[in-house]
């Protein structure tokens, strides 16, 4: 074993003249350890929000989205489809029509996006599985209905028991002559049901018949999208439609639609991390304290060892070990705390979350990555701390003065 770590594991669990030492290490043993838990299920709680997102845009948002590189629109002819179809891997494919829209409902008024869609939407996704109330339904007995999201029916204040209430829906008219009952275009859809994403896309999407956006957009074979589920292989199938497609188009798997909400949600999590961090940082001073008495109390045994040939480097490095050993066994009681903790949630949901969200209690989820990360940190801490005392032990002198 090495010497140094040897020396600082007996001076950590060893006797010691002066009993407050024992307390201000126990103290920084303490508040290592929630730091270290604290840091360790912060972590955990982003990571399953990240995951809890990614489900329910899994469900959204297709596997490949097609969307015109220039402009809102694009055409879909014949021999387009021909060429999706060729592609081998794509298992089926939706188009779809996404307009800003102006809705009405029982002197209720919101603006937000109407998203017509054709029979094969809920074929490219899971959209079945956001639904909190009503249902997916868009065509019954010649009758449209709608899907809101469930920030845009609470804003509307819909009521999808309600069969007899209609949503209005006004589109702008590109070319704007004559009276204002020209301006626009309107048609009206019955509330079918509210999906619940927890994002954005609940406050403003309306789901609706393509045949009606075609209707309310005036456009026949021009489509703002094509949503396109694979058997599996979508990063080849990406690439076989960008070479095929060329430049006049933007093609994105699922991951490149949410880029920008994982980003912010990315750095929320390490703002977090870095604000915890600190937090630990100030509360492991405690610790150089503990080792500055250590030091202070190990005065003889130090100079003893230098006398016995023991050079400063040695000393340094005793007590810079000895940090560490604080460090570990804050971090290791701090891990048990978590994994404790993240149980009870995982298993019981003891720290639950507000009505109104499509979830319980705080998701969480554990990933190695964030122990090796909240490891490094807790070390490089303790690391840091011991600088300070390591530099003063090796400072005293090889001969003491009887006093």
């Amino acid at each position: 074993m090495n010497l140094a770590f040897k020396i600082a594991k007996r001076y950590l669990f060893g006797k010691k003249s002066i009993n407050a030492i024992n307390i201000i290490t126990g103290i920084s043993v303490i508040g290592i350890s929630i730091g270290a838990a604290a840091l360790i299920l912060i972590l955990s709680v982003f990571n399953g929000f990240e995951d809890l997102i990614r489900s329910n845009f899994n469900a959204f948002n297709p596997e490949i989205k097609i969307t015109p590189a220039k402009g809102k629109y694009f055409e879909i002819d014949s021999d387009f489809i021909q060429k999706i179809s060729s592609i081998k891997g794509i298992e089926n494919y939706s188009l779809v029509q996404e307009e800003v829209a102006y809705f009405e409902y029982d002197n209720n008024r919101s603006v937000g996006i109407i998203k017509g869609v054709d029979n094969n939407f809920g074929k490219v996704n899971n959209i079945d599985t956001t639904i909190i109330a009503g249902e997916f339904l868009l065509n019954k007995n010649g009758l449209n209905f709608g899907v809101l999201g469930s920030g845009l029916a609470s804003k509307l204040g819909v009521n999808t028991s309600d069969q007899l209430t209609p949503v209005s829906i006004y589109i702008l008219k590109n070319k704007i002559k004559g009276p204002l009952d020209q301006f626009y275009k309107r048609s009206e859809v019955l509330p079918a049901g509210k999906f619940a994403l927890q994002s954005e896309t609940d406050m403003k999407y309306m789901i609706v018949p393509i045949e009606l956006s075609k209707y309310l957009l005036g456009k026949k074979n021009k489509y703002s999208a094509i949503e396109i589920k694979t058997s599996g292989e979508t990063y080849k199938v990406k690439e076989e439609l960008q070479s095929k497609l060329g430049n006049d188009f933007v093609i994105k798997n699922r991951m490149e639609q949410d880029a920008e909400l994982m980003k912010i949600m990315n750095m929320e999590k390490w703002i977090s991390y870095a604000i915890v961090s600190l937090t630990l940082f100030l509360v492991a001073f405690n610790m150089i304290g503990s080792l500055w008495m250590i030091v202070l109390d190990k005065r003889r045994d130090i100079s003893i060892l230098q006398s016995m040939g023991a050079n400063k480097k040695l000393i340094k490095r005793i007590f810079i070990y000895e940090g560490l050993l604080i460090s570990g066994i804050g971090l290791i009681i701090g891990i048990i705390l978590a994994l404790l903790f993240y149980f009870a949630q995982k298993d019981f949901g003891i720290i639950g979350i507000p009505e109104g969200f499509i979830i319980d209690a705080y998701p969480i989820q554990l990933r190695l990555l964030d122990f090796m990360v909240v490891m490094i940190t807790v070390f490089f801490i303790g690391i840091l701390i011991s600088i300070l005392p390591a530099y003063r032990a090796g400072r005293i002198p090889a001969f003491l003065r009887e006093e």
